[in-house]
């Protein structure tokens, strides 16, 4: 069976599934529960300094949208950091790491963005015996109005500052959490490597207003009429975090950078794409939030499942497999050629590819043969786009097929090309010598 032991920053873990910085980790109760599940390590909910614990609303703190079966996509949050005493949640990190030593114990902190405050709280969390220290530059609501959170997240000079701080007075392993509301995330991790930090964590939520209350007309969720913003997480994220993992993994300046990848993880499915855009770890907490920390049993049993009928017997052979077949627009392979083409056994006869297709893409799709209701690919009008695939309500239905080099694509009258070309040498490209 594959082994899916994790080795991260030199932090074992008997698998790569850490439960992220959130109301899950927010005590020991619920970080023995998590291990007690499964869970290979905890990034603890974030501690802030020592003096009065911060103050939460009391009311609603989470926003939802839903998918038609009322499956959770994504969760809007608008809580803050641990309003638990610093020195209470001390004590519990320390307890729950002597009782679980072979698991991940994280610590996230958010001070203010001086050195002293950060100098005063590093001896007491290295004190617990935590493997590794979290910097949480990326929660967007409520702290980033302190000058925490987002908005140190957002400048990377400070975040290059800050973890320089960091690494100067700690033995700990510093990991910087990072905001996805930024325009480029290679900045700021960029900044993050730069100022000696060990890896980077993204994505963290997004700054959101999920829905409106249409009787108060406030935002959800409400706290007496009013509402406000808040950080948005979910599987409804997940595309948005590959693609930023991606973008760091694939960037020369830090590709070597070690990544712990957050954001909508929810299947074994998953935590497979997100170590193969290059990262070496994740953490999860919108699906345990939705399903219970057992949730983690389906990700071990999946991925190991996975990992068997592949071939790979360690997390290694996976981690930034995909990274090298990430590139961009510019130099796709213009000269691949593919039409779709219906299963008319698989064809339940619904019409979706069909309205699709002529209401708001290339008219491909037929209706009606010889005057029976048929769907059939018309390609001398496919140019191989593949929304029909995408909403057609029956898997493998309609897929896309590679027209081989050599043949005639209808649509064009023209041979498919064998040699690959690219926009940067397209006749219409301004800049192209050709």
């Amino acid at each position: 069976m594959a082994d899916i032991s994790s080795n991260f920053l030199g932090i074992k873990s008997p698998n790569p599934f850490w439960l992220a910085s959130a109301p899950p980790t927010d005590k020991a109760y619920n970080v023995e529960r998590a291990f007690e599940a499964g869970w290979g390590g905890v990034v603890w909910k974030t501690l802030g300094e020592e003096g009065p614990p911060i103050v939460n609303v009391n009311g609603p703190r989470y926003g939802a949208i839903w998918g038609a079966d009322r499956r959770l996509l994504g969760l809007n949050n608008i809580e803050l950091i641990t309003d638990r005493d610093l020195y209470v949640n001390l004590r519990e990190i320390k307890e729950v790491k002597k009782k679980w030593p072979d698991r991940a114990m994280i610590v996230s902190i958010m001070v203010p963005c001086e050195e002293a405050s950060w100098k005063a709280i590093l001896p007491l969390v290295e004190e617990t015996g935590a493997d590794a220290i979290e910097l949480n530059f990326g929660c967007p609501h409520g702290m980033s109005e302190r000058g925490m959170g987002a908005s140190v997240g957002q400048v990377p000079e400070y975040i290059e500052m800050v973890a320089r701080w960091c690494k100067a007075n700690t033995r700990m392993p510093v990991i910087v959490k990072l905001t996805p509301n930024i325009t480029d995330i290679r900045y700021p991790a960029r900044a993050a490597q730069t100022g000696g930090a060990d890896a980077v964590s993204l994505i963290n939520t997004i700054s959101s207003i999920t829905s409106v209350n249409l009787d108060n007309f406030s935002p959800e969720p409400s706290i007496d009429g009013k509402g406000s913003h808040g950080g948005y997480c979910g599987p409804a994220v997940k595309p948005i975090a590959l693609n930023m993992v991606a973008e760091i993994a694939r960037d020369a300046e830090t590709a070597n950078l070690p990544i712990s990848g957050i954001g909508g993880i929810t299947t074994w499915r998953d935590v497979a794409e997100f170590l193969a855009l290059g990262t070496g770890n994740v953490q999860v907490c919108t699906a345990a939030m939705t399903y219970g920390f057992k949730i983690v049993e389906e990700m071990i049993t999946g991925l190991e499942n996975w990992m068997d009928d592949q071939g790979h017997k360690t997390l290694d052979d996976v981690i930034g497999r995909a990274v090298p077949n990430v590139t961009d627009w510019q130099y796709l392979n213009l000269n691949y050629v593919s039409k779709a083409k219906i299963d008319q056994d698989s064809c339940i006869k619904c019409g979706r590819c069909h309205i699709a297709c002529e209401d708001t893409s290339h008219q491909a799709i037929t209706s009606l043969v010889d005057g029976q209701r048929q769907f059939e690919v018309i390609e001398e009008e496919c140019v191989g786009c593949n929304l029909c695939v995408n909403v057609c309500p029956i898997e493998d239905c309609i897929t896309m097929e590679q027209l081989p080099a050599g043949s005639m694509d209808k649509r064009t009258g023209e041979s498919v090309p064998e040699i690959y070309a690219n926009w940067t040498e397209h006749p219409n490209n301004p800049s192209s010598s050709g």
